[in-house]
């Protein structure tokens, strides 16, 4: 939900927000963020224990990352939001505050206030910033919209019970209704 605005917001705002409130600045304009539900959690946390496994597994260079870590999408100063979980594959994007630019991989579990952001707003940021991977979990329909924007783009649709493969990493897939 969009919060009243009066101006365009900047980084420094982002960064001086009042402890405790969490928020997106997208464009200029800060999204409030709700808490997340228990099920928003567990998906969310067993989904960065897979592929945090994966990725050591592999001894692969690539970070993951939950909310809330900060991702400041252009490297501007008008835009940073805070996806569910985040995979950087170039090391050289982190900084103390979080990834200045694109991550490789962005996962987003939907909760009721969060569905138009994350479905309409942020999957044309991402696609636009060049993230090579979008995820939204929808724990109400018990789907997964995926999206790959690197090259021929694609997008499916999977239901919690089907192998869904990870474009930015050849061998694994995620079958969510395991993880729960």
């Amino acid at each position: 939900m969009s919060l009243p605005q009066e101006r365009l917001y900047t980084s420094e705002d982002y960064w001086n927000l009042p402890e405790g409130q969490r928020a997106e600045l997208i464009d200029g304009k800060l999204y409030a963020m709700a808490p997340p539900n228990r099920i928003h959690q567990e998906i969310s946390g067993e989904l960065f224990t897979v592929i945090h496994r994966y990725i050591k597994s592999q001894n692969g260079a690539c970070k993951v990352y939950p909310a809330p870590f900060a991702v400041n999408l252009t490297a501007n100063d008008k835009t940073w939001v805070e996806p569910d979980i985040s995979v950087i594959c170039d090391t050289n994007r982190l900084s103390d505050r979080g990834c200045e630019g694109p991550p490789d991989w962005i996962i987003e579990i939907l909760s009721p206030g969060s569905t138009r952001t994350d479905c309409a707003i942020k999957l044309f940021k991402y696609r636009t910033a060049q993230v090579r991977e979008y995820w939204i979990v929808n724990p109400m329909k018990k789907i997964v919209q995926t999206y790959v924007f690197e090259g021929e783009e694609d997008a499916n649709i999977f239901s919690f019970d089907d192998e869904i493969p990870v474009y930015i990493f050849d061998g694994l897939t995620i079958k969510i209704s395991d993880l729960l």
